[in-house]
């Protein structure tokens, strides 16, 4: 079953479109998973075990118990992976989940825009005369990065560069081109925009098809793997970076008598 859904995923633009929007609004299950998922649920939105929805404020429907979407899980002690249970949220009802949005302007997009930067593998140079937001210029091993464009524009930009940048991890990855990877790297930028609310475009698919020609599942799950990875990676940094931590007066020393 996982093997359809990842082979149904590449299988046209709209498709693989559809994957990314669960993907990004799901950031914390792999990509295997939500092949799983949709598979067995059609126009899934957002998923989740029954323990996780009773964590944000939702109980699964009575008439639903029974229609769980089946997704690998951790076993006890996380030993292992069996099958559990998940649900959709439209399958669910209880507390409102307000959607993350990070605005243009605001402490958390700078700290966004810090964040994807310092997941760079080469130097980030500032270049006003450059005619979009960002460009990794692998020859050179350097991000040229335009700040007169706005944050929301920069930020995909920039994500898109700095996974390029980590693709191609300084000249290791001798299989690399820009046209092989790109797709890759704008996925990756995609799914950060969409768990963090960022405005940006869909990723070009025009060669969707031309790119994934002859793969095997395991390989098309591997490279769908890699793209959820590296987003899951940067994104679980992004949330530190804007998440206020909570203060513990554990931590506070005493002052001295």
């Amino acid at each position: 079953m996982q093997d359809a859904g990842v082979n149904q995923i590449i299988s046209s633009p709209e498709n693989y479109a559809a994957y990314l929007e669960v993907q990004g609004a799901n950031p914390m299950y792999s990509a295997g998973n939500i092949a799983l998922a949709m598979v067995q649920f059609p126009g899934i939105s957002q998923i989740g075990t029954a323990e996780r929805w009773k964590v944000l404020g939702r109980t699964v429907l009575d008439s639903e118990k029974s229609n769980g979407i089946q997704i690998f899980a951790r076993g006890s002690f996380g030993k292992g992976y069996g099958i559990a249970n998940a649900y959709d949220i439209t399958q669910t009802f209880g507390r409102e989940i307000a959607p993350v949005k990070v605005a243009e302007g605001s402490k958390e997009m700078e700290g966004a825009l810090t964040t994807v930067m310092n997941y760079s593998l080469v130097p980030i140079e500032i270049d006003h005369d450059l005619p979009e937001p960002a460009y990794y210029d692998h020859n050179k091993l350097v991000i040229a990065a335009n700040p007169n464009f706005g944050e929301a524009e920069t930020f995909a930009a920039l994500a898109t560069e700095v996974a390029l940048s980590r693709i191609h991890n300084k000249g290791k990855n001798i299989h690399y081109t820009r046209k092989e990877n790109e797709l890759d790297a704008q996925s990756v930028s995609y799914l950060l925009c969409k768990r963090f609310g960022i405005e940006c475009e869909m990723p070009d698919l025009s060669n969707l098809t031309d790119i994934y020609n002859g793969w095997t599942a395991p390989e098309i799950r591997q490279a769908l793997s890699y793209i959820q990875d590296m987003s899951k990676q940067i994104g679980g940094s992004i949330d530190k970076s804007i998440t206020p931590q909570p203060h513990s007066r554990g931590n506070m020393r005493r002052p001295a008598r």
